[in-house]
């Protein structure tokens, strides 16, 4: 049995390392053996970038503790105070294992086996998902941890970068393909951006869930296949490119995020409109030239199209159409910003739901009080006419 397994085992490895996947026809695996003078990239190093990922997230809980939290105080970026939860074990049991939003048939069912009027079951449930979505300074910690994870990631790229002659001549990114060398600086800024994306995805269930969080999971599984890829491929003078393009719009995203936190509402308003620009230009311009079309149509002037020429640009055109999806929301933002002259909330974000409907009935209660302390429904007029007022479902008083 074991001996199977291991022949399975063995003839997956070799189909998956086919070099026709890899590498352009007429170039196998024997032409990119490295030398002493020589080095190209190697699959088997992507390995490393588990265990710096695990050490990112451990730099990630010590900087948010010492450093994010303490200067969110001082900032003086305070939590919302939540009502509290009335303890109701059979509404925790129907909330954690059926649904958090039970339908109309559902409220009137559990209010009928906790014997509550509905109204009580419906605030009940509206509390206890604002209870579960995150407080202000946790996103404020989250925000500082990758406003300076990218600007030092997009510092590095371009201290990496600015001398490479495929950073101005986008061209020279297919000159030699793929027998290009690893230089020892994108190695290490490689295994920098795919550590800080696997530790994203380590970290996604504890972190902030936001309305895009499906497209996020999409997001850092294509940029992991695609760095990986890129590497195993040798397609990393492209991949640079992409990182940093990606890096350059991120690094006024979160300091946005930072000072909404902060309720200074002129420069977030600013820095927003500042990243809106910077964000399309860079990733509905910028990438589809310097990245699409470079991918797709400079490099056939150098090689055939093979699986792994297939592969990549697949790969960046789900980029793009991410890029397009949240190019729309901010766009929206951006028009209702013209329109009012204030930035809207954040449409990715959870807001929490607001206890509008109790403040209603607590108005009805009072305004129903008031009329039952007159003594009498009708109410006189300044002229002495007597007027008969009759409560309405909406809280208001119907004159007759």
């Amino acid at each position: 049995m074991d001996l199977d397994i291991s022949r399975m085992a063995g003839s997956l490895y070799h189909w998956l390392w086919q070099h026709e996947f890899w590498l352009p026809p007429g170039i196998t695996w024997e032409d990119m053996q490295e030398s002493e003078d020589i080095q190209y990239p190697q699959p088997r190093d992507l390995l490393l970038s588990i265990p710096f990922a695990l050490l990112l997230v451990g730099v990630r809980r010590a900087f948010e503790r010492t450093i994010a939290l303490p200067l969110s105080a001082k900032l003086g970026v305070k939590d919302k105070q939540k009502p509290k939860v009335q303890p109701n074990p059979v509404l925790e049991t129907f909330y954690s294992r059926c649904c958090k939003h039970p339908k109309e048939a559902e409220l009137l069912r559990l209010a009928g086996q906790c014997r509550l009027p509905p109204r009580t079951v419906e605030r009940w449930f509206r509390r206890r998902r604002n209870a579960d979505r995150a407080c202000v300074s946790k996103k404020f910690c989250e925000a500082c941890w990758r406003f300076t994870f990218y600007i030092i990631s997009f510092c590095t790229g371009l201290a990496v970068l600015h001398d490479k002659p495929w950073f101005w001549d986008h061209r020279e990114c297919w000159t030699g393909y793929p027998q290009q060398p690893l230089l020892p600086s994108l190695f290490w800024y490689y295994l920098l951006e795919l550590s800080f994306y696997w530790s994203l995805v380590f970290t996604l269930p504890f972190d902030v869930k936001r309305k895009d969080f499906k497209e996020q999971i999409v997001h850092h599984a294509a940029t992991i296949f695609l760095i990986s890829f890129s590497y195993c491929a040798n397609y990393i003078r492209i991949g640079t490119l992409v990182l940093v393009i990606h890096d350059a719009s991120d690094c006024f995203l979160e300091p946005t995020k930072i000072f909404n936190y902060m309720k200074w509402k002129k420069t977030c308003d600013s820095l927003f409109m500042i990243f809106a620009a910077v964000f399309l230009f860079s990733r509905l311009v910028v990438y589809p030239y310097t990245v699409l079309y470079n991918t797709y149509y400079y490099s056939m002037e150098i090689f055939q199209p093979f699986s792994g020429y297939y592969f990549v640009n697949a790969l960046l055109m789900i980029l793009q159409l991410l890029h397009v999806f949240w190019s729309c929301l901010i766009l929206h933002m951006v028009y209702k910003f013209i329109l009012q002259g204030t930035m809207e909330k954040d449409m990715r974000s959870d807001t929490e739901e607001s206890d509008k409907d109790e403040e209603r009935e607590k108005g009805m209660e009072k305004e129903q009080n008031g009329v039952r302390g007159l003594g009498s429904p009708t109410q006189r007029n300044g002229s002495g006419v007597l007027r008969s007022r009759t409560p309405l479902a909406n809280g208001h008083l119907q004159e007759r």
